[in-house]
């Protein structure tokens, strides 16, 4: 087999705060294969983002990888010199943040900007550089490139903005682009348009792709594999058509039954997961989801988490409780608790308070 674009192992990432120690990635392991489209979920706070920082070592103060390997074509990242971690960014690896109107100087030009990322790299001359921006612009699907090259932020919209944000990623043609939520607060047509531009370009031009996100409908569209995040760890990793059809661990599978799904004849009702994640400085013991399943048994609150095992062909999931093992009964019977805590807990809700909610 062919060695992986990118291989991280046993990633441990910490941030040692007043409050004590946060676990943000816990002995994460995981690889990305060239030219492949894989999917990271989970709720927020569960690791995703803090896992591509630590690929990139952009760690915010007082964050530190503390253990683990990132071997980006067999290369060690957490033992590059600071030269090489700066030829990597954005060369080999580049990443479209977030929100794109943080991301973006509000008071240089677009153009400059998407000229700059490739300039400072010295992967292009200024010239070369500057006559590769229109090019970029329109290979983003940004119309009249020629004159909003002009532009500032503040007058393009906000799937314009991502575009430009891709466009800078692609800016000096790396092997890999992780994308962290590229479609958050964009509307649902914009949001069509950005994920058929990202096929179009994983295609045009083979370049691998780690997509963050919460947004499930997403990753069945991109994503070939999809890794499930919990706590700073993975607990389910497999294709994603198996794991929607066949998710493993109730974590998985409550997610998935917290978004409509248009593939299914029948309509089940959504039902939401109860409870918060853990506050990583101080998880539970036993199974970091048991104080939230819905199918927990003593062993997951008594014994450590499992290892990830197979539950599949190339399907693995880390739980005690495998959805295979649980009876119709107690699938039926969780469904039903859900909703009536959640119908409890609109009762309880002030009439105000409600009545500000419909108005809104």
């Amino acid at each position: 087999m062919a060695q992986p674009l990118l291989q991280v192992e046993d990633l441990r990432t910490q941030f040692f705060t007043t409050r004590g120690v946060v676990h943000a990635v816990d002995g994460v392991t995981f690889h990305v294969d060239a030219g492949e489209t894989l999917g990271v979920v989970g709720e927020s706070g569960c690791g995703k983002t803090m896992t591509a920082l630590s690929i990139l070592r952009l760690l915010p103060d007082p964050g530190k990888i503390m253990s683990g390997r990132i071997l980006f074509r067999g290369k060690d990242v957490t033992k590059m010199t600071d030269e090489e971690i700066r030829d990597f960014r954005g060369n080999d690896v580049a990443m479209i943040f977030q929100d794109p109107m943080t991301s973006l100087n509000p008071v240089t030009r677009i153009g400059s900007q998407i000229e700059e990322a490739m300039t400072a790299h010295e992967r292009f001359t200024e010239t070369l550089a500057r006559g590769r921006v229109i090019e970029l612009l329109k290979r983003v699907r940004v119309p009249a490139a020629e004159s909003r090259v002009k532009d500032y932020p503040h007058q393009f919209s906000g799937g314009m903005r991502q575009r430009a944000m891709i466009a800078m990623g692609l800016s000096n043609e790396p092997d890999l682009l992780i994308a962290d939520e590229p479609t958050t607060a964009l509307d649902v047509t914009v949001q069509a348009q950005i994920i058929q531009l990202m096929k179009q370009l994983n295609r045009e031009l083979n370049t691998a792709m780690m997509l963050i996100t919460h947004n499930m409908a997403l990753v069945a569209s991109l994503c070939q594999r999809i890794i499930v995040m919990y706590a700073g760890r993975i607990v389910e990793e497999g294709p994603v058509e198996q794991i929607f059809k066949s998710p493993q661990h109730p974590y998985t599978w409550s997610l998935l039954r917290s978004v409509p799904r248009v593939d299914e004849a029948r309509k089940d009702r959504l039902v939401s997961i109860k409870g918060l994640p853990p506050d990583l400085s101080h998880s539970p013991p036993g199974c970091k989801f048991h104080p939230r399943c819905p199918f927990v048994i003593d062993k997951c609150k008594d014994e450590p988490e499992p290892p990830l095992g197979e539950v599949a062909t190339n399907q693995v999931a880390r739980c005690w409780v495998l959805m295979r093992n649980v009876k119709q009964d107690d699938i039926d019977a969780a469904k039903q608790s859900a909703l009536s805590k959640e119908a409890a807990e609109k009762l309880k809700a002030p009439t105000a308070e409600l009545g500000g909610t419909i108005g809104g």
